[in-house]
């Protein structure tokens, strides 16, 4: 076996969102801070996440967590999320994958009934609570970074209509639309619909309106557009990710900034629960536990509580002769957006 490159891989799913996570073979990226390892990897470290979510490793359905040791003194470890349109701050179905795993292969000991696992994110601290009974993690619940509204009730011109987003951040920011106004709803025969919508919706959004997060310098566009419908206590989810597919899970970020635009139009309050459900059907737990500010900004404090489940392991290498070895994408499976992704 010739080999330049060995990486290992634990392969989870999240509610049904696949969320690898990366346990071996990545040493150090570069970085005292998780903010700085963040903007190392979406500029120039993308050659990994090339190698990781590209083809013929990667898939353009899922994420990869790249684990490393934590930059703070509070925290147990820390991660970053690839996506083949780059890196990305915050994801709540991965940080259940990311929490999964270290605790059921034993990177992080594991305490029964409860483990409590700090981790360091680039959009801030996020604190797991695990559920532990004989070896495996029954759920988590995450507690999220203060999540806030930029703006509601935005109109973006498409096609022969006005539509209206909200914008908001809750790890990540979000634009977020009442799938109402579309004429459809979220169900599995919609997805192909809906993720071509909201990845041109998304670029639309980011020409037209400007976002910087008040800590963060790095965090300043709106990476994905979550499709909505509210229904009492019960929110259905369909956010969309480029270069074009819907996730799977309920979206932890986009629940918790779906939450904050919830908070500002005052139809929840502290102490009120409420159930995500993605277009597959599966459902994150979702509390407002308080609310906090955030510069001149209100925000929410969400608990976000899901699964994840270990169902592989992957040993990546590559031969030095491999032509592919930084992957390559097509737009018959990645969509109409692929320049986007292989372009930045």
């Amino acid at each position: 076996m010739n080999t330049s490159k060995y990486i290992q891989v634990v392969n989870a799913h999240c509610e049904g969102e696949n969320g690898s996570v990366v346990v071996g073979g990545v040493l150090q990226i570069p970085g005292a801070t998780m903010q700085e390892k963040f903007d190392y990897l979406n500029n120039e470290g993308r050659d990994l996440q090339r190698f990781l979510c590209f083809e013929p490793r990667g898939v353009p359905h899922g994420s990869v967590n790249i684990v490393t040791a934590p930059t703070r003194p509070d925290a147990d470890a820390g991660f970053v999320i690839l996506q083949p349109d780059g890196a990305h701050p915050m994801s709540g179905s991965n940080a259940i994958c990311v929490t999964t795993v270290l605790l059921e292969i034993g990177m992080v000991p594991m305490t029964e009934p409860e483990t409590i696992v700090r981790l360091d994110t680039a959009a801030g601290l996020v604190t797991a609570t695990a559920r532990c009974e004989g070896g495996k993690c029954i759920d988590v619940t995450l507690s999220m970074v203060p999540s806030f509204v930029e703006a509601l009730d935005v109109e973006i011109p498409y096609m022969d209509q006005t539509i209206k987003a909200d914008i908001a951040f809750g790890g990540d920011y979000y634009g977020i639309v009442d799938v109402q106004q579309l004429g459809m709803e979220i169900a599995p025969q919609n997805a192909h619909l809906l993720f071509d919508i909201g990845v041109d919706l998304v670029t639309r959004l980011n020409q037209q309106y400007s976002v910087q997060h008040p800590m963060y310098a790095s965090l300043n566009k709106i990476s994905y557009v979550m499709f909505r419908n509210i229904d009492g206590a019960l929110v259905q989810t369909c956010t969309t990710l480029k270069p074009g597919r819907c996730d799977r899970s309920p979206c932890g970020t986009g629940s918790s900034a779906n939450l904050a635009t919830m908070y500002a139009r005052k139809q929840v309050e502290v102490g009120d629960s409420l159930t995500s459900q993605s277009i597959i059907g599966s459902q994150f737990g979702v509390l407002l536990e308080d609310t906090t500010t955030i510069a001149d900004k209100t925000a929410v404090l969400p608990k976000v509580t899901g699964r994840a489940w270990i169902y592989g392991t992957q040993q990546l290498m590559v031969d030095p002769t491999d032509p592919f070895k930084q992957g390559f994408t097509l737009s018959d499976t990645w969509g109409r957006f692929i320049n986007e992704i292989t372009q930045a």
